[in-house]
């Protein structure tokens, strides 16, 4: 019996891994949430180990392409930009905007934070990701996240679509057994940090799926660049990112105990009067196993916006400072446009979606067949998300699985399937 029960755990196993991209993240972490100052946040050590089906291969160098990759220990090309958080994991928020100059994903940091009679006044700045080029020649990251460059190898096909149209591309699913969890190997359970946790992919742009020349792949920028003599074409793509929610409908009860003791509703303009709050309690509720909207960061935020962590219809009921992500997302850019909008109600691709079945399973994103695409990857905690509560970092260790798939159906979407699983494994690529 315990054969048998072994010889069904492995196909199990198999089934899982080898059907997508997995990528493991394991932090340790002594984060704090928007409203700490005082500690010193360290991240000591992590993994990531990738695997992929055949048809997608991946780099970190754009030289040597494999199956699986394990990134703590893979070729990494010369003068890359690569973060890991030595100094420390710190909340950050992003509506997913680019800067198409810097190839970089907008990120916005705690400036200050003061007490108010109904939460807390915020204030942020930008990561200076932007104009800080580097020894490498390269827009260096900011201090406080994950961020690292992969190289996506696409070989369905063999027609290169030089325009950037996702109506030309295929689409990609995160996996189903993609999840963010508190470590079993340090971490403390029931604690919530888990829940605020982000990972952001953003395409900066392709070449042809044949092309071979290194810096013409790692040099990929959100530029386009015509065909030239000894030098691929590059489609820049610069689209924002798919940010990944996990455990959307997670609220631990020392969060929610957090958010009815601090929260209280807003009516009025000036954030640090008592006269603009109403009583405790008067804020909408939450409760576990229910999805919320994070009202995300989008533009830095200073004194005269007002704004207090709890602003949003879902929340302190106090609208002024929000606003939908359509509206946002349409606006052209500029101070009567997009920079108008201090917080954004982000459409978050979540746990929720991931878990759809069969036809109703939604495409994570999209990859242009015949392509290389330069991906930049950022793991972060939202600042804004309602789960950041003081006591959060007392979870310390996370554990973060994410992978991709072609696949959109599992074996088990198909009614009376039984035949065997898709893949089994594969080799690398030389």
């Amino acid at each position: 019996m315990a054969k048998k029960n072994n010889k069904r755990d492995n196909r199990r196993l198999k089934k899982l891994i080898a059907i997508c991209v997995i990528c493991a993240v394991v932090l340790v972490v002594s984060t704090y949430a928007w409203f700490i100052g005082m500690k010193t946040v360290k991240v000591n050590e992590f993994e990531i180990e990738i695997a992929t089906t055949e048809g997608l291969f991946l780099s970190m160098d754009g030289q040597k392409w494999s199956y699986k990759l394990d990134v703590k220990s893979a070729t990494v090309y010369d003068k890359n930009a690569n973060v890991w958080a030595d100094d420390g994991l710190i909340p950050m928020s992003t509506v997913g905007d680019m800067d198409s100059e810097a190839s970089r994903m907008k990120l916005f940091e705690k400036g200050s934070l003061t007490t108010t009679p109904g939460g807390y006044r915020l204030l942020t700045s930008r990561v200076n990701n932007y104009n800080n080029v580097g020894a490498s020649g390269q827009q260096e990251e900011g201090k406080g996240y994950v961020a690292f460059d992969l190289f996506i190898k696409n070989l369905s096909g063999t027609e290169y679509y030089t325009e950037n149209n996702p109506l030309n591309e295929e689409a990609i699913y995160l996996t189903t057994n993609s999840a963010v969890k508190v470590s079993e190997n340090g971490g403390v359970d029931k604690t919530g940090i888990e829940n605020s946790v982000r990972v952001a992919f953003a395409q900066i742009g392709r070449v042809e799926g044949t092309t071979t020349k290194q810096e013409d792949i790692t040099g990929i920028t959100c530029s386009d660049v015509p065909a030239a003599a000894e030098k691929a074409q590059v489609t820049g793509i610069c689209r924002n990112a798919q940010i990944w929610e996990p455990n959307d409908t997670a609220h631990v009860q020392n969060a929610i105990s957090w958010y009815n003791t601090s929260c209280k509703k807003r009516t009025g303009a000036t954030v640090t009067d008592a006269g603009s709050y109403g009583d405790k309690g008067s804020c909408a509720t939450i409760a576990d196993k229910t999805a919320y909207p994070t009202y995300a960061v989008s533009k830095a935020i200073a004194i005269a916006d007002q704004v207090d962590v709890y602003d949003g219809k879902e929340y302190n009921t106090y609208e002024t400072n929000s606003i939908d992500y359509a509206t946002y997302d349409a606006a052209e850019a500029g101070p009567e446009g997009k920079d108008q909008y201090k917080l954004v109600n982000f459409p978050y691709f979540t746990d929720t979606m991931k878990a759809k079945v069969g036809m109703e399973r939604p495409a994570f994103m999209t990859l242009a067949p015949n392509s290389i695409t330069k991906v930049r990857v950022y793991i972060y905690i939202e600042g804004q998300d309602i789960d950041n509560y003081d006591f959060a970092q007392l979870g310390k260790k996370i554990s973060v699985n994410f992978g991709f798939t072609k696949e959109r159906f599992e074996t088990s979407d198909i009614e009376g399937y039984n035949g065997p699983s898709p893949v089994e494994g594969v080799d690398a690529e030389s």
